[in-house]
């Protein structure tokens, strides 16, 4: 692979009239979003946008989100995804956080958010917000393409917040080498052609849905339908209609379309390759696909701060069910014990993980860079082995993680929102399976003497202080938690 930066690697991959993006009935060509691209690009520069400023982008699953990654990447300054489920709060903090200068936002998105532009520039130390509404969209499309300046491939491209074990996000900071390097793997362990269709129906905030929905088509010369949102009757209609042969998905999503082919039959034909990522795929879901459509259902291990894929059972050759499969070209994958000490194959151990899409750190967080990059490896903090075969299997995940439908929740950061209730003495958060969204969220609470609290009046106070996907389903009061000898709390007791 040339290094490249991210804001043109994409025309060196197509020819300018092959279809990249199809959203709706709109088909845009490899050309024609090379233009888009350099005209938001050169529209950003003249709004003051600077190599190296963080410009943060709130956008549904849409070209315009592609356009304004990619401009904002090609003139050397820093994308901050926001993750649509946010509240206000939350959104503040990251943009406060990654010191972003610029806002743009999505002009539904800034009405949840209730954005007024001069009370949140002031509050939040923004140069501009922009708002793409049809007025805007209308005058990028019409600027004029000026020249854009040389960029490092080697410099930071997107910033991606993460919860951290304390319930504060991490920015984790990638380069443009980093997300490029991890579509190259990829691309090879699937085995993309030009001739693929990807269908992208998960958010393109999230790490997941950005670089295998996104950058890795692109990086193939392939096309991608845009989805906005997840809908199991527009999926089968887009496979069905578009000729999809390529279907990325969390488990949750194949949970929903197992059951939906279950009340109306369709024929799959045209999908070569299903992908699985973001949680543990149920093995019942992985027959059902293996065995009603005899499609490889692909399931794969990564993380955020590994851009974020490290491996993919194989396509061609062995496919072991529980595994996540084998490490992607040009990554390691190595077992270790607590001394740090690399594990023979079958024993448990730390997951650790070194290759060129390895994330350069957190962002102004020198002491979570340095606990977790060590001598070039990643430690990941999930606990798993390597067997004989080279083949990775997971056997736990960083402690206290819950995963609901392919996203981070830490409990940390929930307890912490719960013990602000004034009837709350202690409370823990748990993960609790669920079939559709393969955990939900949890929350088993001590009240203060003499205090009664409903689920509801809960739910209530913390539904504008926390992401809808962060919000306990289940609400379980006691009269107290587990604790050892040292007062901690025994989470592993509690079911």
């Amino acid at each position: 692979m040339q290094p490249t930066h991210l804001g043109n690697f994409y025309i060196k991959n197509a020819g300018p009239n092959k279809i990249a993006l199809i959203d709706r009935d709109q088909a845009i060509t490899y050309g024609e979003l090379d233009e888009k691209i350099n005209r938001f690009a050169s529209y950003f520069l003249s709004i003051g946008v600077k190599p190296g400023d963080r410009v943060a982008l709130s956008c549904y699953n849409s070209p315009l989100f592609i356009y304004s990654y990619f401009a904002v990447t090609k003139i050397g300054a820093v994308i901050v995804p926001l993750n649509l489920m946010l509240t206000p709060d939350e959104a503040q903090y990251i943009l406060t956080n990654s010191g972003a200068k610029i806002l743009l936002a999505h002009e539904k998105i800034a009405q949840k958010l209730s954005i007024d532009a001069e009370q949140w520039k002031a509050k939040l130390n923004l140069e501009d917000i922009v708002i793409f509404n049809d007025k805007t969209v209308q005058t990028i499309d019409t600027y004029p393409i000026g020249a854009l300046p040389e960029v490092d491939p080697n410099s930071i491209c997107a910033l991606l917040y993460t919860s951290g074990t304390m319930g504060k996000p991490k920015g984790v900071m990638l380069s443009h080498n980093n997300l490029l390097a991890n579509a190259h793997s990829c691309n090879v362990s699937l085995e993309g052609t030009g001739d693929d269709v990807f269908l992208c129906m998960l958010p393109m905030f999230h790490s997941f849905g950005f670089t295998v929905c996104v950058l890795l088509p692109l990086f193939s010369g392939s096309s991608i339908v845009i989805h906005d949102t997840f809908n199991p009757k527009e999926a089968l209609r887009s496979i069905n209609e578009q000729g999809i042969t390529v279907l990325p998905a969390v488990p949750a999503m194949y949970v929903i379309l197992s059951q939906a082919l279950k009340k109306r039959p369709l024929s799959l034909s045209t999908v070569r390759i299903m992908v699985s990522g973001g949680a543990p795929l149920p093995r019942e879901i992985l027959n059902l696909f293996l065995d009603q459509f005899e499609i490889p259902l692909l399931e794969g291990y990564g993380l955020t701060e590994a851009s974020p894929v490290v491996s993919f059972n194989p396509l061609s050759g062995v496919k072991k069910l529980g595994s996540v499969g084998l490490p992607l070209q040009d990554i390691e994958v190595s077992i270790v014990d607590d001394s740090r000490t690399k594990l023979p194959s079958n024993e448990v151990g730390e997951i650790v993980v070194k290759g060129p899409n390895i994330m350069i750190g957190y962002y102004e967080n020198p002491e979570e860079t340095a606990d977790t990059l060590r001598d070039g490896w990643l430690y990941t903090g999930d606990i798993g082995y390597v067997d004989e075969d080279g083949y990775l299997f997971i056997v736990d995940r960083k402690k206290d993680l819950i995963i609901t439908r392919g996203l981070n929740v830490y409990p940390r950061e929930v307890e912490e929102v719960i013990y602000s209730h004034p009837k709350v003495l202690e409370v823990a958060v748990i993960g609790s399976a669920d079939r559709t969204r393969g955990e939900i969220v949890k929350a088993v609470i001590v009240l203060k003497e003499d205090q009664q609290l409903e689920k509801e009046e809960l739910i209530d106070f913390l539904y504008d202080k926390l992401a809808n996907y962060k919000l306990p389903r289940i609400v379980e009061f006691t009269d107290s938690l587990p604790k050892n000898a040292g007062g901690k709390i025994m989470k592993r007791l509690l079911t």
